[in-house]
């Protein structure tokens, strides 16, 4: 809910900026000129027809003030913009939570560590195993609850064989995947590589 929150009130920050942007620009540019010359202020006014918005903003204020269907229109119109701005609020200014991998929990006491650098941390366990030339590891956690997956791709010469360096990486990275709860997924493939650790 949160992340939605936080994309909506996003996109309406980049509306409004680029609304406020392009409004800046018209009136830099109908400011060049005075008096009622084709780039001057009364003009943008009469190009935008501001006159008769005011009447026509005066008429619909005059019916607010009066009792009737119009008035509870605008205290329920009134109601909802609270509540929608209430809304993005929250999605702007509520942190994001950070998902974290759990090693021990005792009570209010927690050890846990980010997935980038315990998928840092497996990647050099990795390149420590004979025949591996490169490695890629990735680490992704469940929204609740502990646990997650270990991706492990290490890459090797053509002088080993790939079940020898799956064997050998899993028995490198397993001990960390047991600590952590984290299903381990390793796949071994020839060639260079390209180190990535997400």
């Amino acid at each position: 809910m949160v992340l939605v929150l936080r994309a909506i009130a996003r996109l309406i920050a980049l509306l409004l900026l680029l609304a406020l942007a392009l409004l800046g620009l018209a009136t830099a540019i109908f400011s060049i000129q005075g008096d009622t010359r084709a780039l001057s202020l009364p003009t943008l006014a009469r190009h935008f027809q501001l006159p008769p918005l005011r009447e026509v903003v005066e008429d619909f204020l005059s019916q607010l003030e009066a009792d009737g269907p119009v008035a509870w229109v605008s205290v329920g119109g009134g109601a909802a913009a609270i509540a929608l701005g209430t809304l993005l609020l929250i999605g702007a200014l509520v942190p994001r939570r950070e998902r974290l991998a759990v090693l021990e929990e005792n009570g209010t006491a927690r050890l846990a560590a980010r997935r980038r650098p315990l998928a840092q941390i497996a990647g050099a366990l990795v390149e420590q195993v004979r025949g591996v030339t490169d490695e890629r590891t990735r680490v992704r956690l469940r929204r609740v609850g502990r646990g997650g997956q270990l991706k492990v791709s290490a890459y090797h010469s053509r002088t080993f064989p790939s079940t020898e360096i799956e064997q050998r990486a899993s028995a490198a990275v397993t001990p960390l995947a047991d600590a952590f709860s984290l299903r381990l997924r390793v796949h071994a493939r020839q060639g260079e590589g390209k180190t990535s650790v997400d």
